[in-house]
C-alpha cells in the first residue's frame, strides 16, 4: 500500500522535501512507518522520541494501523518547545488517548487526567445529545491563562486542555484536561483547580437536547471578579 507522508518544521530541512510518497507493507502501523524514517535519520534519535503523528489529520499511536491512501503526518514540537501548553477548541472527536500520550516525558513521575464525557441522562431525563457553543477568540484566551496560572501556581510541568463544540452524542469527551508533573500531588490539585475554574469563567455553553425538548444547562456563578457592576 502506499502512505503519503507530510514532514513540517525541522524534518523539512532534514529529509529536503515537504511530502513523500512511500510503499508500506499491508500489516504497517504507525510505528511501522516511524522506524522507516528513523533509520534514515538515526542520529537524531531524540527528536524521534518527542515525535507527535497524524493520521487523516487526527492525532494517532503507534500501534495504529495504516491503510492505502492514508495522509500521515510527523510533527515536531511546536515552536516554544514542550513548555507551550496545548490547547485547543475543536469541532472533532477528541483522541484522548493519543494526545495523553503525546504529553507524556521521561522526567513525569504522574499524569493526571481529567476525562469529561457526555452521559445519556440530566435532570432525570434520557439524553439524546448535547451542543456546546462558545465565544472562542475570549474562550482560548482564558484557556491559555488558566494553563500559564497553574503553571507558575502548581508544581507542574506541562498541561493540555481540549474542548469540544458543535454536537456530541453519548459517550463522547466534551472536554480533556490533562496534567503532568514529576509528582501525582501536584498534577492532582492543578487538575482539579483547572477544571473547575474552567466551569467558571471560560465562555462556554451546553445546550442539553432530551426526547421531550431541549434546555441550556445552568451554568456556575461568574466569580465576584469577574462580573460586571450589578445594575442600580
Amino acid at each position: 500500500m502506499h502512505v503519503r507522508v507530510l514532514f513540517f518544521g525541522v524534518l523539512k530541512d532534514i529529509f529536503s522535501e515537504a511530502v513523500d510518497s512511500i510503499q508500506m507493507p499491508t500489516d504497517a502501523t504507525v510505528a511501522t512507518l516511524l522506524d522507516h524514517f528513523r533509520a534514515r535519520a538515526p542520529q537524531l534519535d531524540q527528536l524521534w522520541t518527542s515525535l507527535a503523528v497524524a493520521v487523516n489529520q487526527e492525532y494517532a499511536l503507534p500501534t495504529q494501523p495504516l491503510a492505502d491512501g492514508d495522509e500521515v503526518a510527523l510533527l515536531p514540537p511546536v515552536s516554544g518547545g514542550n513548555h507551550t501548553p496545548y490547547i485547543a477548541l475543536v469541532r472533532e472527536p477528541i483522541q484522548a488517548e493519543a494526545l495523553v500520550a503525546q504529553l507524556k516525558q521521561g522526567e513525569d513521575g504522574a499524569v493526571v487526567v481529567f476525562d469529561g464525557i457526555v452521559r445519556n441522562n440530566s435532570r432525570g431525563r434520557r439524553t439524546l445529545y448535547l451542543v456546546y457553543e462558545s465565544y472562542e477568540e475570549m474562550a482560548l484566551k482564558q484557556m491559555r491563562e488558566l494553563a500559564a496560572e497553574a503553571s507558575q501556581g502548581f508544581a507542574i510541568r506541562d498541561v493540555l486542555l481540549v474542548h469540544r463544540l458543535g454536537k456530541l452524542e453519548v459517550g463522547e469527551t466534551s472536554v480533556l484536561l490533562a496534567v503532568a508533573s514529576a509528582h501525582r500531588a501536584a498534577a492532582f490539585d492543578a487538575c482539579r483547580w483547572l477544571i473547575d475554574t474552567l466551569k467558571k469563567t471560560v465562555p462556554i455553553w451546553k445546550k442539553e437536547h432530551f426526547e421531550d425538548g431541549a434546555v441550556w444547562a445552568d451554568g456556575e456563578p461568574f466569580p465576584a471578579e469577574v462580573k460586571g457592576a450589578p445594575a442600580s
